[in-house]
């Protein structure tokens, strides 16, 4: 299991775009529309300014991906530009925002599937214990193959815009029927409520560095990243803007922010209850997909800081297939202790907590790559502006996100400080052979 057999490069421009808005398009775009209905034509500038700001990141992480064509994305670039121990607090941070995750993922892919089987939430333990089974079935997908993790990426993404494209589909017929959206007054419009919906927007655009971090298995690497890095997030902040703004803004605010499922209520108020419950299914399986995306990084950004040498080097090798087998597992069972140790734990409550950590985590990785591409590409004029736009953006979403996120951000960083000495001292941390 050396690192001679390392993985072919199995991912293409059309697996890595799918990785993309793969994991962009989790369960959040199927729940956002009942957050953001109070907020009326707040919203739409919300978004316009997230877009804007994840335009700003995903043209700073396709820059950092010609400029550092390495694996490991957020670890990389900050270690290439500040050294191994910033290097290490990012993705220390950046991998427990992705297990931590995978956990909440993995329970929205079962909340969605109860909608069809209610009893799975009559038995006290059996949402988690699927969501257990789910994670494990598809870290052996990834185990398996990259190919075979993206191949299914594919699929799930095509499979999950289905649902979006019919809300567009929706909304431009209820416009030539007549149906006017809430009318826009510019009374209505304040800053405070921008600041806010453009916070709970950001949830949705976490993952538009997901291309960047299996980097090594990618077919062209930096060109072909740069392209899916910046065509995902143009596709995924166009979906966002207009289903969002289409369900928001044409169906009744009350109704739209007491919804459990807005999207599915959305159809179903206009096409009959089965439609909507086809809806709920494509939730599930955006869910899915999402996870098997978010499971290909978590096991890759722990081989990647193996291989750095600052992690244990146990976690650095790859199996035969040249997947990083060991990391999946560790991650894996992470991913199981939290679910496991979360299971009595409200779905709400589990959701809102976790959504909340790893949104501060995430901008902590994005900030310290925006100052690394200032840093790294510092020659460049057009960088400088861009990324320093989207330093700004990461800094005003942090303050926007609130000190409990922020604090617990912190708490996270420091807890990998001890983590990293541990290692270091030793001597663990030794490059595997080649």
């Amino acid at each position: 299991t050396g690192m001679t057999a390392r993985s072919p490069r199995a991912l293409g421009f059309w697996m890595c775009l799918a990785l993309v808005v793969g994991n962009m398009i989790g369960s959040g775009v199927f729940m956002l529309p009942a957050s953001l209905a109070p907020f009326g034509w707040n919203a739409i500038f919300g978004w316009l300014i997230t877009i804007a700001g994840g335009l700003c990141l995903a043209f700073v992480f396709a820059r950092l991906a010609g400029a550092v064509p390495q694996a490991g994305g957020p670890y990389a670039y900050t270690r290439a530009a500040f050294g191994p121990l910033v290097g290490f607090v990012v993705a220390w941070a950046y991998w427990i925002t992705l297990w931590v995750g995978n956990a909440a993922i993995a329970v929205a892919a079962i909340s969605y599937l109860s909608v069809f089987a209610p009893g799975i939430r009559a038995v006290p333990g059996l949402p988690a214990l699927l969501a257990c089974g789910f994670v494990w079935a598809l870290t052996a997908v990834n185990c398996w193959g990259v190919g075979a993790a993206g191949r299914l990426q594919v699929v799930t993404t095509i499979l999950k815009l289905l649902p979006l494209i019919a809300v567009l589909v929706l909304a431009v017929v209820m416009i030539a029927q007549g149906d006017t959206p809430a009318p826009f007054r510019m009374n209505d419009i304040h800053p405070g409520a921008i600041t806010a919906t453009a916070t709970l927007t950001l949830w949705a655009l976490l993952g538009l560095e997901s291309a960047t971090v299996p980097a090594d298995k990618v077919e062209g690497s930096g060109s072909t990243i740069a392209r899916a890095t910046m065509w995902g997030m143009v596709i995924t902040g166009a979906i966002y803007l207009l289903v969002c703004s289409a369900v928001t803004l044409l169906m009744p605010a009350a109704q739209a922010a007491t919804s459990s499922a807005p999207i599915a209520d959305f159809i179903a108020l206009h096409w009959g209850e089965d439609a909507g419950m086809l809806v709920a299914l494509f939730a599930a399986i955006s869910a899915f997909g999402a996870l098997n995306g978010w499971i290909l990084l978590q096991g890759e950004m722990p081989w990647a800081m193996a291989r750095g040498g600052v992690f244990p080097a146990w976690l650095g090798v790859s199996s035969r297939r040249g997947t990083p087998v060991r990391a999946h597992i560790v991650s894996s069972i992470l991913v199981t202790g939290v679910m496991l140790a979360n299971y009595s734990r409200s779905m709400a409550d589990l959701f809102t907590f976790i959504a909340l950590l790893a949104t501060s985590a995430s901008l902590v990785a994005y900030l310290a790559c925006a100052l690394a591409a200032l840093r790294l590409l510092r020659g460049d004029p057009i960088v400088l502006i861009v990324a320093s736009a989207a330093a700004i953006y990461a800094v005003w979403t942090l303050y926007g996100a609130g000190p409990e996120a922020t604090g617990w951000g912190l708490v996270l960083l420091i807890a990998g400080a001890p983590v990293y000495w541990l290692v270091r001292r030793s001597g663990a941390a030794q490059q595997p052979a080649n």
